[in-house]
C-alpha cells in the first residue's frame, strides 16, 4: 500500500518506552493536523499496544517492541505494534472486555479500548513468536 510517511522505532520493553512511544506517536500524527480528541484517542491505543507487550510478552525479562506509522492516503494513520513474545494463546478470549493474564492490578480493556478508539483492529498471534497489533485511524479533514 503507497504512504506518505513513515517511521519506524524499536525499543526495549520497559515501562518507561510506553510514554515514549505514546509522545512518538502524537509527534508523528501532528502532520495530519488531528483533533485533541483524535489525538488523545490514538495515543491512548498506542499506549494500552505498547503495555499490553511490556506486561504481557515477556514475562521471564525485556524483549524487543516495535512500532511503525504510516500515513495513508485519504487522511488514515496506520499503526502497527509488534513484539516476539510468548503470544496470545486465544486472541477472541483476550479481547473480551475485562479479561486479563495480567494480575489483578490489569482490567482487562486494552483491545476494547483500542477498537473503540481507532478505525480498524486486527491482532495476530503466534505461540513462542510473539503478537501484532494493526491499528488504523481516518483522522478528519480539517477546513
Amino acid at each position: 500500500m503507497k504512504f506518505e510517511n513513515y517511521m519506524i522505532l524499536e525499543f526495549p520493553s520497559k515501562s518507561c518506552n510506553e510514554a515514549f512511544a505514546r509522545s512518538a506517536i502524537a509527534c508523528f500524527a501532528a502532520q495530519l493536523d488531528p483533533t485533541l480528541e483524535e489525538l488523545g484517542d490514538i495515543r491512548t491505543a498506542v499506549s494500552e499496544a505498547v503495555t499490553n507487550c511490556i506486561v504481557h510478552a515477556y514475562p521471564e525479562g525485556l524483549g524487543t517492541v516495535s512500532m511503525r506509522c504510516r500515513i495513508l492516503k485519504d487522511n488514515v494513520l496506520d499503526i502497527v505494534i509488534k513484539d516476539r513474545g510468548v503470544g496470545i494463546p486465544d486472541i477472541d478470549q483476550a479481547r473480551r472486555p475485562a479479561f486479563t493474564t495480567g494480575g489483578a492490578d490489569r482490567s482487562g480493556m486494552g483491545f476494547t479500548i483500542m477498537e473503540s478508539f481507532m478505525t480498524d483492529l486486527e491482532i495476530s498471534s503466534k505461540a513462542g513468536k510473539g503478537t501484532t497489533v494493526h491499528m488504523r485511524r481516518k483522522l478528519q479533514r480539517r477546513k
